[in-house]
């Protein structure tokens, strides 16, 4: 404050900042005096002010803001220092803000700017009665007529408003506020230029309207009718203005007042019946929503950036307006969209892209507006399903597919295939429907983005109509032939699709395929010509890239032969079973394509890739093929184990666990034999050293420990523990005392959880006398250790979910000992006292009973090494 030049600003927020940390710290024991002092040294001049200011706000933060979570300790300090600046200093405080608004308001617009926005900020915790009053309200009211402090004054008259209060309190407050804004002038919205106040205007109107209605709701739950009918008639005579702001042409101005809107709409919901004025307002909201959906010139769609994106968000805000219009009169809403779709649609050509799209808009909006279940909005409602039907007819024999702008293309597409249940009405409209889709107004239009939707809502049409297709699957087959090409790197052809898109078409023309009314023959005919193509294109591509030098040619061929894999896949999303494969004549095909694809398993350049694409295909083959693709699945697994890194392992796993719990019994030969071969794969990656801040190698690895640990308990879930105990004593050892560390030594609960389902299934399966020679013994020297060692871990988190799940696991296992009689027979006089309390805790109200006698000094009797009960991770 002495320094000739004032401190920069980030300097005197840090300095706010120190300030506000000392404060909670020293407040309540060692500086009581702490504002008196700051108002004896800042002295009310304007840099004195200006730190005074900030470190109110500073402390505001650390107390009070939501955005912050504060521990149970701090919220109870936050409160008590709360209490405390009520009962010592808040008096003093708001008479200080009253001198700088007074002394400032004239000459430091910046200084009286920071006050209001303390006031505003304060407000929500104090007496209100201190702010609110009429030296306080005057002064602010009369910033509202100074154009640089005018914003703020309105944010913190918002702040007043939104104190929660007695509702006939708050009623006359905002009664007393509208009535002073109103003949200031403030209420002619037409006569107001700057948008931004208008914005911050709109935000107190709502929060105006939103403080009456909270009112009336509370007056008519406690029963008081002639105050909730006084608050009613407030909130009508905000309707008028409420009604100015949402039509108004600036967006920010109209998204402000919908919370308003919204809430009104509410009340009228609840009323029984409504007055000519209450239909008349909710007929012009309607018309305002309808108006306010409709894009700007501006809109720029080729490059959408903040500004579309607002716009996208605001219609979001829109639709719920006219979901809950919906909820007040239907009927009103159904004649009013029926009445400017017509019209629009009428004359189509000569109307602009905005009006003719908003209009579709609105059609495609009534289906959840006026919801009905499983689509069925062409039966029960005679007049609604009317109406609809009606409007859906003029749509697709109208010509508006036509119309030259994307916006009103894609609507047209989306709205078709919301209302798809209409083509099971009037399946004639189907055909022309098809030719949009299949044109240079859908799959072939000039637009990227159009081509790519319309691939997606192709696949979706045609699906919801595969019974109504039969007539026309040939067809179009023979049209899409040319989106089906591969298109390799080195051609230079650009296809119309993405091969994403591709993936859409790929899967129609299965579907097709599959639904259709032809004989297997025929089906197998049509998915033997679909999927041909691709397995020749497959070979030539995997010799060129066999031979390839260049990286970058390398990385294109293996991505060609990665989208080739996974076109085939997709085809098979037709399929919901083997049986439908062998209805279909298919199997045969989809083997041919294992064969072909499985080559570029052995394929050393651009493995990761190549392995991704054979890996899911081998997964929609399990489903499709069933037993028929095992014979494929040990040569696979042979070439996928090679040379891999830890996300190849981690995404190998989930394969092997869909055959072992799909096949199960048959394939344990399987299992035996890769058992080891995975598991040392598994192990060398993890114990592969890595950076010590490496968190991408760390993460890869608690993935692939996890995937490890999944692994063995799928194994075990599926009846084929036999599988581990084959594998050698010292190997079976290896592994169990793998999974002891999963469960207690590696700070991951969802492992911990997997560890201790394992342990518990491996117990229940070994722990009799027939289980491996040693188990019971591994069980009292570990596996029961381990149940107590893991929650007493400081890593063990119970506000965490997973590590409660974790612990319900752990307390699974040792009641599952505990049944074991064999084992508990081991434990006889060996009893502690604090163990038995753990164990009781652990183990819930089941085990309280069991007698001391038979609780085993677990703790006190295990092994240990010097690093504790466990072998270390190096050792195993």
């Amino acid at each position: 404050m002495l320094n000739p030049q004032p401190e920069k600003t980030f300097i005197r927020n840090k300095a706010a900042q120190v300030f506000a940390l000392l404060f909670v710290t020293e407040y309540l024991t060692k500086w009581p005096k702490f504002f008196f002092d700051i108002l004896s040294v800042v002295d009310l001049n304007p840099r004195g002010v200006d730190l005074y200011l900030r470190i109110l706000m500073a402390i505001d933060s650390e107390l009070v803001d939501r955005d912050v979570v504060h521990t149970s300790e701090e919220a109870r300090r936050n409160t008590l220092i709360k209490d405390t600046m009520r009962e010592q200093c808040i008096p003093n405080l708001v008479e200080s803000w009253y001198q700088i608004l007074q002394n400032y308001q004239y000459t430091n617009s910046e200084v009286t700017c920071q006050c209001l926005e303390v006031v505003g900020a304060y407000v929500s915790w104090i007496d209100l009665s201190l702010i609110a009053n009429d030296r306080f309200i005057n002064m602010l009211l009369g910033h509202m007529s100074i154009e640089v402090l005018r914003e703020e004054a309105c944010d913190c008259l918002f702040e007043i408003v939104n104190k929660g209060m007695d509702p006939v309190d708050k009623m006359k407050l905002v009664e007393s506020l509208c009535r002073v804004l109103q003949s200031a002038g403030f209420f002619s919205i037409d006569q107001e230029e700057d948008v931004d106040f208008l914005a911050r205007f709109s935000k107190l109107v709502n929060g105006m309207g939103q403080s009456l209605i909270v009112s009336w709701t509370k007056l008519i739950k406690n029963g008081d009718i002639k105050n909730a009918q006084e608050a009613l008639q407030a909130i009508e005579t905000k309707v008028a203005l409420m009604l100015q702001l949402l039509v108004h042409e600036d967006d920010d101005i109209s998204s402000n007042i919908i919370g308003f809107c919204y809430d009104y709409l509410h009340i009228l919901k609840q009323l029984t019946v409504l007055s000519d004025q209450q239909k008349a307002n909710v007929e012009a909201i309607m018309l305002a929503v309808m108006k306010k959906l409709t894009y700007d010139e501006e809109y720029n769609f080729e490059n959408e950036g903040e500004d579309e994106a607002m716009f996208v968000e605001y219609r979001k805000q829109l639709k719920l307006l006219l979901d809950r219009l919906a909820q007040v009169s239907p009927e009103l809403l159904l004649a009013s969209v029926r009445r400017v779709f017509s019209s629009t649609l009428q004359n189509w050509q000569t109307t602009r892209f905005m009006e003719v799209e908003v209009a579709i808009r609105l059609l495609y909006m009534l289906a959840e507006a006026l919801p009905v279940s499983h689509g069925a909005h062409f039966s029960g409602d005679v007049s609604k399903a009317s109406a609809l039907q009606d409007m859906m007819r003029t749509l697709v024999t109208s010509g508006v597919s036509s119309y030259q702008h994307t916006s009103v293309t894609l609507e047209f597409f989306e709205t078709v295939v919301r209302y798809e249940k209409f083509f099971t009405v009037e399946p004639q409209h189907i055909p022309c429907v098809l030719m949009a889709f299949l044109d240079h107004r859908g799959l072939r239009h000039s637009s990227a983005k159009v081509r790519s939707r319309t691939a997606y809502l192709f696949s979706r049409f045609v699906k919801s109509l595969n019974k109504q297709m039969n007539p026309f699957i040939e067809d179009i087959l023979n049209r899409i032939q040319d989106l089906l090409e591969l298109s390799p790197p080195e051609n230079g052809y650009q296809s119309l699709l993405s091969s994403d898109d591709q993936l859409f078409i790929y899967e129609t023309a299965g579907v097709l395929i599959v639904n259709s009314e032809y004989p297997a023959e025929r089906k197998q005919a049509l998915m033997r010509n679909l999927l041909t193509p691709l397995m020749e294109k497959f070979k030539i591509l995997l010799e060129k890239l066999m031979l390839a030098q260049d990286e970058e040619r390398q990385a294109s061929l293996a991505d060609c032969l990665n989208h080739a894999v996974g076109f085939a896949s997709r085809t098979s999303k037709a399929f919901s079973n083997k049986q439908t494969v062998k209805q279909c004549g298919c199997s045969e095909v989809y083997l041919d394509c294992l064969q072909t694809f499985l080559p570029a398993l052995s394929c050393p350049l651009q493995k990761d890739i190549l392995r991704s694409g054979v890996r899911t295909f081998l997964h929609r083959m399990i489903i499709c093929l069933e037993e028929e693709v095992l014979p494929f699945i040990p040569s696979a697994s042979e070439h996928m184990l090679k040379d891999c890194e830890a996300k190849d392992l981690q995404e190998f796993i989930p394969l092997i666990n869909q055959i072992t719990a799909k096949f199960k019994i048959q394939v344990s030969p399987f299992l035996q034999q890769m058992f080891m071969p995975l598991l040392h794969a598994i192990f060398e990656v993890l114990l592969r050293p890595a950076e010590e801040n490496d968190q991408s190698a760390a993460l890869e690895k608690q993935m692939l420990r996890r995937s490890y640990f999944a692994f063995l308990q799928t194994v075990t879930g599926s009846g084929m523990s036999e599988v581990i105990a084959n594998q050698g004593a010292e190997n079976v050892e290896r592994v169990l005392v793998t999974v002891i560390q999963g469960a207690v030594e590696y700070p991951d609960p969802i492992a911990q959880k997997t560890c201790f389902i394992i342990l518990s299934k491996l117990v229940e399966l070994w722990g009799g006398k027939d289980g491996p020679v040693g188990f019971a013994d591994f069980v009292y020297k570990h596996i029961v250790p381990a149940c107590f060692l893991a929650p007493l871990k400081q890593t063990f988190d119970l506000a965490d979910a997973q590590t409660v799940l974790a612990l319900s696991e752990c307390a699974v296992t040792l009641k599952t000992i505990h049944l074991k009689r064999t084992l508990k027979q081991m434990y006889i006089h060996r009893a502690d006292q604090e163990e038995l309390a753990l164990w009781a805790k652990l183990c819930g109200p089941r085990m309280c009973s069991v007698s001391s006698t038979r609780i085993p000094a677990f703790l006190a009797s295990s092994s240990r090494d010097n690093s504790g009960v466990l072998p270390s991770a190096s050792a195993a």
